[in-house]
């Protein structure tokens, strides 16, 4: 439901109402006083909506009910003392909203009516002791007070209480120390939160008779000494937290006969000695949290035991030997990395950063499909990155930095489309950057340096719109620097100094803020000044000057080859010119002579198809005799076709330029 609004006095009317269910809802102000008149009551749930003002000391009349809800309001103030009153209440719930004060200690005094079942007041902000006489609650199942403000000591009184299954104290400022036999009365007792107090102390040894214990939370406290063999007996538990504490001794091996353990975790405490090879046999264990300890020794084979682990936290020991089956960051480790780590079939996470392994990157690691991150830089892998890799279509971090892999990055890295961080940095990887990195359009930081990367930038990078961070750095890469990379505008960080690239650096989208030292050591590059490199007309003027060069080679070319041609024609026309003097002399004579159109058609009869001699694509030639009896050839062009005229400008100019005892003498033209 969704209804909101106040509650109206009018409900005070209802007065054979049973049970009301307001929950989840947008109810606000405060909860009308009428309400007191609801004698017959006994359920009323007003949670999760948004009532404030002060919890209503008028709860108290209603001495039938046997819930109250509270739970995820406003409310403030202090708990009213009237609930003392309310001898049905089984369940008082006042969970996540602002109540302050102490409290009250009427509820627990023995003329109590209350046979209260369950009292939830965690997430407030309550404030001094916990009363004594709160055992006088016989019927108590669930006491939860956590995130509050409560100072002092545990009451030992609440161990007396025979039907209590859940005591919930953690996220308090509680102090002092649990005494040793504080457990012999609580045989339901299944959940025990204590974290993130002060108290300190030795565990009790007391604790193994808490047969149904399911739940034991200690973490966060300042507790110290061994950890008991007893906890072995705890055989129903499936939750033991006691990391961040001052814990010394090892590890028992009776741990290992908490077969239903779910979650172990002992980090950031003192234990020293080796992991215990029992530990690896709880198939149910799916989180073991051991980091920051003293453990050493090896690692046991039986590691590959836990198929439903899917956190393993070892890092900051002091383990050592030749891992075969699985790894841990911050350690000594060496040897391979064996294919047993490949039957955690469940394992989303893999530290194995800062150590001395070596040898292969695992082909199988491709098959665990649930793997969200891999860290194994700073090592000695020595092989190359397998296609299979690819398979693991969720992998969001990839570090492979700081080791010596060699061979081309495979293109089923562009499968790895979750991937926000790839780091291969300081390797041996050589050939070209595969095109199909560009699918990674999620990554954010990229770094490639320290490479043997050669060819060119691909174009296809532009489409990776989430990078951040791009680091190319220190490789063999040539071409030029795509302009398309301006499209990347989130691009903070771009570094591509000590390769062998050219041309133009971009100069719009995310270049107009990367600083020059981003370019360094690349002399054939150019652009804006503030990279401090070449500034664009001196590139022009170079190319230019090529160009330049490039024409001049070729007139030199031409002149050669056409030189030879030219001499022996000059000569030619020379030999001519000296022979025939007179003949031209007597042409240019004639050559003024003019004939009449008149005398042309005459001299042809009419232009007479009977004269006609030829006929071409510009127009006819026609034979004639003038009245002087001189024989004439007449050419007659079509007007027409405008490149007829061209061609009768041609023909004039080159029979004006031959001489030869077979070609007619050209006498005049129209």
């Amino acid at each position: 439901m969704a209804l909101a609004g106040r509650i109206p006095r009018e409900f005070g009317n209802l007065i054979f109402l049973v049970s009301l269910d307001l929950g989840s809802n947008n109810f606000h102000r405060n909860l009308p006083q009428e309400m007191a008149h609801l004698c017959r009551l006994k359920f009323l749930d007003v949670s999760f909506n948004n009532f404030r003002g002060e919890v209503p000391s008028w709860f108290g009349f209603l001495h039938r009910l046997q819930l109250l809800n509270l739970m995820n309001n406003s409310f403030n103030g202090s708990i009213p003392s009237s609930f003392s009153n309310i001898s049905t209440l089984e369940t008082l719930n006042l969970k996540f909203n602002s109540i302050e004060g102490q409290i009250p200690k009427a509820l627990f005094l023995r003329h109590s009516r209350m046979p209260q079942e369950t009292l939830e007041i965690s997430y407030n902000s309550l404030q001094g002791n916990i009363p004594e006489g709160i055992d006088n609650l016989h019927n108590l199942k669930v006491l939860s007070i956590l995130a509050n403000q409560l100072t002092g000591s545990v009451p030992y009184t609440i161990f007396n209480i025979s039907r209590i299954e859940v005591i919930a104290f953690a996220r308090n400022s509680l102090s002092g120390y649990l005494p040793n036999g504080l457990c012999n009365d609580l045989p339901i007792l299944k959940d025990l939160y204590l974290s993130k107090n002060k108290l300190h102390g030795h565990m009790p040894t007391s604790l193994s008779s808490y047969s149904q214990l399911q739940i034991l939370s200690l973490p966060d406290n300042e507790f110290d000494g061994p950890i008991h063999s007893e906890v072995g007996r705890l055989s129903n538990l499936q939750i033991l937290e006691l990391g961040t504490n001052h814990f010394t001794g090892i590890i028992p091996q009776e741990i290992g006969n908490l077969v239903n353990l779910v979650e172990l975790a002992m980090e950031d405490n003192q234990i020293t000695g080796s992991v215990p090879i029992s530990l690896f046999n709880i198939s149910s264990l799916q989180v073991l949290s051991l980091w920051k300890n003293n453990l050493s020794g090896f690692l046991p084979r039986e590691i590959g035991n836990l198929t439903k682990t899917h956190l393993l936290q070892l890092s900051g020991n002091k383990l050592r030997g030749n891992l075969q089956r699985f790894n841990l960051s911050n350690n000594k480790l060496t040897g391979f990395i064996g294919a047993h780590i490949c039957k955690l079939q469940h394992l989303g996470e893999i530290y194995l950063g800062q150590n001395q392994l070596s040898g292969s990157f695992p082909n199988c690691l491709g098959n665990i499909t649930s793997l969200r991150e891999i860290h194994l830089g700073s090592n000695k892998l020595s092989s190359n990155i397998p296609p299979s890799l690819g398979n693991l279509q969720d992998l969001v971090v990839l570090d492979l930095s700081s080791n010596n892999m060699v061979g081309s990055l495979p293109p089923e890295i562009g499968n790895l489309k979750a991937l926000t961080k790839m780091d291969l940095s300081m390797n041996q990887f050589s050939n070209e950057i595969p095109r199909e990195i560009g699918e990674l359009q999620n990554l954010a930081h990229l770094s490639l340096r320290h490479n043997k990367l050669q060819g060119s930038i691909p174009d296809s990078m532009s489409n990776m719109v989430g990078l951040e961070f791009l680091d190319l750095s220190h490789n063999n890469i040539s071409g030029i620097i795509p302009m398309s990379l301006e499209k990347l505008q989130n691009l903070k960080y771009f570094n591509i100094s000590v390769n062998k690239l050219y041309g133009e650096i971009p100069s719009g989208g995310p270049f107009k803020n990367l600083s020059s030292q981003f370019f360094i050591y690349i002399e054939a590059l150019c652009g804006s000044s503030k990279f401090s490199v070449p500034s664009y007309p001196t590139s022009s003027m170079h190319r230019s000057n090529r160009k330049k060069l490039l024409v001049l080679y070729l007139f030199l070319g031409l002149a050669i080859l056409f030189a030879p041609i030219i001499i022996v024609f000059v000569w030619i026309r020379y030999k001519r010119g000296k022979r025939a003097p007179q003949q031209e002399d007597a042409l240019s004579t004639k050559k003024q002579e003019r004939i009449s159109y008149y005398e042309l058609l005459q001299a042809t009869d009419d232009l007479s198809e009977s004269n006609l001699i030829g006929s071409g694509s510009f127009g006819s030639v026609y034979k004639g005799i003038l009245r002087s009896g001189t024989a004439i050839a007449v050419k007659v062009f079509n007007q027409q076709l405008d490149a007829a005229f061209k061609s009768f400008d041609a023909e004039c100019e080159v029979l004006h330029s031959l001489r030869h005892r077979n070609l007619v003498k050209v006498i005049t033209s129209y």
